[in-house]
C-alpha cells in the first residue's frame, strides 16, 4: 500500500505549473484616515473643528506618474499580505502604528496596466500627531492629506483607488455607529461632547438629540464607556472646551457592543 508521502510525490510529479497561471503580483493598498483638529477663533471655549481626511501619495513613476494614489506596494515572498501593508505604510509615509484592518480584494480585469495585478486593500485609522513626520518614499514625490470630498470628487486618482476609498469610507462609517472604533480618534479620557463630534465628523448625517442620555443609561449600551475617577473615587472633569467642567469618560473595553437592527 502506498503511503501518503508517495501519493503526494505522484501528484507533484504530474503537476504542470504552466497550466495554472498565478497573478503577476499581489500589492497591499492602504486607505489611511485621520481626523485633523483646528482650534476655532472664538472668545468662548468650544470644541475645535475636526475633519476626516485620507492620506494619498503622488506617484513618481509609471504607471499613473503624477497622479495621487493610495500608499502601498507589492507583497514579498517572505511576508504576509498584512505584513506588507504595515511595511509599506511605514516606508511610504513614516507612519508606524495605528489601527490597521483588512478591507477586501480588488481584482477587476485591467485595473493595473502592468499586468494581472490583484490588490488587497486595508484601511488604517491614525491619530493626527503620528503624521507630523510623514515622508514620501522613493516611488512617491509627495504625501498629502485630503478631505473625502476632494479625494472622491476633485482628484483624478490612479488605478481603482477611488473605488477602494469609497468602500473604506462606508466601512468606517458603519463601524463608527456599531463599534467603539471612535476611540482611535480620541484621547484616553474624553468628554461626551468630544465623542459626539468625532462620530459626526465621520458620519455627517448622524443626529441624536438624546445622545448623552442614551450612551450613559440605555441598557444595550451599558458598560461601553465609564466615568473617569481619581484614586479617591472622585469624578474627574475638564473645562478645556466648555465654560463649565464636563465629566470625563473612557472606553471600558469590557464588552463589545452588540446592537441589533431589531432593538
Amino acid at each position: 500500500m502506498s503511503s501518503n508521502n508517495d501519493q503526494d510525490l505522484g501528484q507533484q510529479a504530474g503537476y504542470d505549473v504552466r497550466k495554472y497561471r498565478t497573478p503577476d503580483g499581489a500589492p497591499a493598498d492602504i486607505v489611511m484616515f485621520t481626523l485633523t483638529k483646528r482650534e476655532r477663533k472664538t472668545v468662548t471655549k468650544t470644541l475645535p473643528i475636526r475633519e476626516l481626511k485620507v492620506m494619498l501619495i503622488k506617484r513618481r513613476r509609471w504607471p499613473f506618474e503624477g497622479l495621487w494614489a493610495l500608499p502601498g506596494g507589492f507583497c514579498r515572498e517572505n511576508e504576509s499580505i498584512e505584513g506588507a501593508a504595515k511595511r509599506e505604510l511605514m516606508e511610504e509615509t513614516g507612519v508606524d502604528g495605528g489601527h490597521l484592518e483588512y478591507l477586501g480584494v480588488y481584482s477587476k480585469p485591467g485595473r493595473d496596466p502592468r499586468g494581472w495585478i490583484i490588490s488587497h486593500a486595508f484601511f488604517a485609522l491614525v491619530e493626527e500627531w503620528m503624521l507630523e513626520e510623514r515622508q514620501a518614499a522613493d516611488d512617491a514625490s509627495e504625501v498629502g492629506l485630503f478631505t473625502i470630498q476632494e479625494a472622491l470628487e476633485e482628484l483624478d486618482l490612479a488605478f481603482d483607488h477611488k473605488e477602494i476609498i469609497q468602500d473604506a469610507y462606508r466601512q468606517i462609517q458603519l463601524q463608527m455607529l456599531q463599534t467603539t472604533i471612535a476611540k482611535q480618534f480620541l484621547p484616553p479620557h474624553f468628554t461626551l461632547g468630544e465623542l459626539y463630534q468625532v462620530i459626526q465628523s465621520v458620519v455627517p448625517d448622524f443626529e441624536e438629540p438624546n445622545f448623552i442620555r442614551k450612551i450613559t443609561s440605555t441598557r444595550s449600551r451599558q458598560g461601553i464607556i465609564e466615568e473617569v475617577r481619581d484614586e479617591q473615587g472622585n469624578p474627574l472633569s475638564s473645562n478645556q472646551y466648555s465654560q463649565r467642567p464636563a465629566q470625563l469618560y473612557r472606553f471600558s473595553d469590557r464588552i463589545i457592543p452588540r446592537l441589533s437592527i431589531y432593538t
